[in-house]
């Protein structure tokens, strides 16, 4: 008989304020996001700048948020001012970051536009490895200016009279991995530096906008906490965010590893959050800096061979090697290969969720989050459709309920431990003990007078009786109460059928005094509204 379980939210333990950004997405120009999906002239829905109107439109209809754009790795040495203007005057560059050519069809501008399509607020990345401060000034100035300078017209003469009003701006791309072109990780003074002389202009040209430094891109990185506090100590006082990412990897067949890695991301957001926190004592700064976390992203990964006796895993080592049969690939928008994943839409759902409630339970100081892929997991798409993952309907809970105030929210359950575990040599996880089986974050929105609690059941097997514990919530009653599950791990929604894996309602759920009793089955994502009466 599995044991009860127990979940407490009470009004009087808020966590803080809920970003509306807090669940927004990541574009970047690899694989078919921007050529296939995104962009495709030849496509029957095609408007005049070649984007998919069915995709648009499916997006538009999430009301995501944002989108952090263009990119990721691509973006350290993306020269913009190519890539505006007229078609036939734009310069063709290759792509080092992913080996592609990149014809600059969709450039500054059509990003932009395209998020003015979605309805989406664009989060802008700006090239800090091989591009230059000034740079950083005149992109600023061309975006956002309201016209009178060269660069400010030249926006208007190539069709777009009004600022784009572009406020978040990211100081480069994960500028501590070896990985990327004009990296810093082995000079963090002088990135902050760097950052420091960027934001400052970039805000002496517009005093609205909002800057993010980069901080680790993953909490394996041989230099993490260290490269993170060097850099944010030479730019503290000009920065509001500081930007991390993580990938969280399980070995196959290993649902608990997968589920579990939620809590390896919130020792991750504590410990950069403690640091953010102690340099701004060295400041003697009553400023916050923010925390963005704009990738991210859980995945099972087959075990690799591990090297034993060299220390820990030589980062720099492992990216200064050439590949002399590598070859650039130049991407036909209208040749969109089939793209599949193992593993059914619920294994997406419950790994991606997983982390969203880490970051809810963080909204204090977690107020950007882009989900690496979270474009496909609100509007899937092939070659000629766009349909409704099993994602699409967690993700449009956390965008539609989860807004207000972030309240604390305690669980009470069965555990389970996880032992430690190494993917390859990176990607080496201690052990956890103590992971709840049910996993819950929770938001009210006292302008609505709804409280929606969100609840993961991480259990294969078992299906748990589960109380909801909201007295202190006066006179509320359960208004919805849904749960999305399937019945077979390996099963998918597709073009043909897009509700297979959706909401249905839980039926066997009670309220009375201020407790909800209900059942949450295995592997499940559950969804439990509240509203004054």
């Amino acid at each position: 008989m599995a044991q009860n379980a127990k979940v407490t939210v009470h009004p009087a333990f808020p966590v803080g304020e809920i970003s509306p950004r807090l669940f927004s997405a990541f574009l970047e120009p690899i694989g078919t996001m921007v050529n296939g999906t995104m962009f495709n002239p030849k496509h029957p829905t095609a408007d005049e700048q070649g984007f998919r109107k069915d995709f648009i439109e499916a997006l538009k209809q999430t009301g995501l948020p944002a989108v952090r754009m263009p990119g990721g790795n691509f973006v350290s040495a993306w020269q913009w001012k190519d890539s505006i203007g007229p078609m036939e005057q734009r310069k063709a560059h290759l792509d080092p970051a992913w080996h592609q050519y990149i014809l600059n069809d969709v450039g500054h501008d059509e990003y932009l536009q395209w998020a003015e399509k979605v309805g989406t607020e664009p989060l802008y990345t700006v090239n800090m490895g091989t591009g230059s401060i000034q740079d950083a000034m005149d992109i600023v100035e061309y975006t956002n200016h309201t016209g009178g300078t060269y660069w400010s017209d030249l926006r208007k003469k190539y069709g777009h009279e009004d600022p784009y009003g572009v406020k978040v701006w990211y100081l480069g791309n994960e500028m501590d991995g070896p990985w990327q072109l004009g990296a810093w990780d082995k000079n963090p003074e002088g990135y902050g530096h760097k950052v420091l002389e960027a934001s400052k202009a970039m805000k002496w040209i517009d005093k609205t906008i909002e800057t993010a430094v980069c901080g680790s891109s993953a909490p394996f990185m041989e230099t993490f906490p260290d490269w993170d506090e060097t850099v944010l100590n030479k730019c503290y006082d000009v920065v509001d965010y500081v930007s991390v990412h993580h990938y969280h990897s399980a070995p196959p067949g290993d649902m608990k590893a997968l589920l579990g890695g939620s809590h390896y991301y919130e020792d991750f957001i504590e410990k950069e959050i403690a640091m953010i926190d102690l340099v701004a004592s060295k400041h003697r700064s009553p400023k916050k800096v923010m925390l963005s976390f704009d990738e991210y992203g859980a995945m099972i990964r087959p075990l690799e061979a591990l090297h034993p006796g060299y220390g820990r895993y030589n980062m720099s080592r492992n990216h200064y090697r050439f590949d002399p049969n590598r070859t650039y690939v130049l991407h036909d928008p209208d040749n969109m290969p089939e793209r599949t994943f193992p593993g059914g839409d619920m294994i997406h759902v419950l790994s991606m969720t997983s982390i969203q409630l880490a970051l809810l339970r963080h909204a204090d100081r977690v107020k950007i989050g882009c989900m690496t892929g979270g474009l496909g997991a609100l509007a899937a798409a092939n070659h000629d459709h766009v349909w409704r993952s099993g994602a699409h309907y967690a993700f449009l809970d956390l965008l539609t309920y989860a807004k207000g105030t972030s309240m604390e929210t305690k669980v009470a359950c069965e555990t389970y431990d996880m032992p430690g575990y190494a993917i390859e040599d990176t990607s080496q996880y201690t052990g956890m003990e103590g992971v709840p089986y049910i996993d819950a974050a929770s938001a009210w929105n006292k302008e609505q007078d709804r409280l929606t609690v969100f609840v993961i059941n991480r259990n294969e097997e078992t299906e748990y009786p589960l109380t909801l514990d909201v007295k202190g919530f006066e006179g509320y009653h359960i208004a919805k109460a849904t749960q999305l599950r399937a019945g077979d791990l390996e099963e998918k929604n597709t073009y043909e059928n897009d509700t297979r894996i959706s909401p249905a309602e839980i039926a066997d759920c009670s309220f009375e005094n201020g407790e909800l009793k209900a059942h949450v089955k295995p592997l499940s994502w559950n969804v439990f509204v509240f509203e004054k009466d």
